[in-house]
């Protein structure tokens, strides 16, 4: 929900640095590189026992995250950014509810488990909604200039930052706050699904 609003303020703040670092030869897949180190840094930190401090290799990770789309409008696009980008993305979230579970198996990993396959559901019904956005030719920019076509939900991008942080900060709450942020991404995904069904028909109901 929150998505459109947030790269309406972030985008200008994010041109500036991202013409510098283009400037000087740096390429978007680099940034995309290390906001995932970063995010990883940020993982290994959770699961070692310190996930308050890996609040701020997390949200460092989130900033490269939009950092590498300037330095990719700067430079210009590539398809394999695009697809470099989306998939380091889906690493870096499924790797912190997985931190969450190794920090403390016991107590996480029924919660844990249902986070990451709402996580699973969500991003297949993502995904297979742009590839045929693509095949259609569907742009929008609402979300900002993107390679792929972004759909709308209760659990975009920055309410995933948000959710993610709120573990970092509260992390004997994982529990409740997985359950509840998994519901809130199947909600999402079924919400993309019934989207989809208006938007690409299939007359006949049969398989593909």
């Amino acid at each position: 929900m929150l998505d459109a609003a947030a790269r309406k303020a972030i985008d200008p703040i994010l041109c500036v640095p991202g013409r510098v670092l283009a400037h000087r030869g740096v390429s978007a897949n680099t940034v995309t590189l290390a906001g995932l180190t970063l995010g990883l840094i940020a993982a290994a930190m959770i699961a070692l026992g310190a996930p308050d401090w890996a609040l701020l290799p997390l949200l460092l990770s989130r900033v490269a995250d939009g950092l590498d789309g300037a330095v990719a409008r700067a430079r210009g696009k590539t398809d394999f950014g695009g697809y470099l980008d989306i998939t380091a993305d889906f690493l870096f979230y499924g790797a912190i509810p997985m931190a969450f579970v190794w920090l403390d198996p016991v107590a996480n990993a029924m919660a844990g488990a249902f986070l990451l396959t709402s996580f699973y559901f969500n991003g297949a019904t993502f995904l297979g909604f742009a590839i045929l956005a693509e095949k259609r030719q569907m742009r929008t920019e609402a979300r900002g200039v993107k390679s792929l076509y972004f759909t709308g939900g209760l659990m975009e991008g920055t309410e995933t930052i948000i959710f993610l942080a709120a573990l970092c900060l509260w992390p004997g709450w994982f529990v409740p706050l997985a359950w509840g942020g998994g519901v809130l991404c199947f909600i999402t995904a079924v919400s993309r699904v019934l989207l989809a069904r208006m938007v690409f028909p299939n007359t006949d109901d049969a398989d593909p």
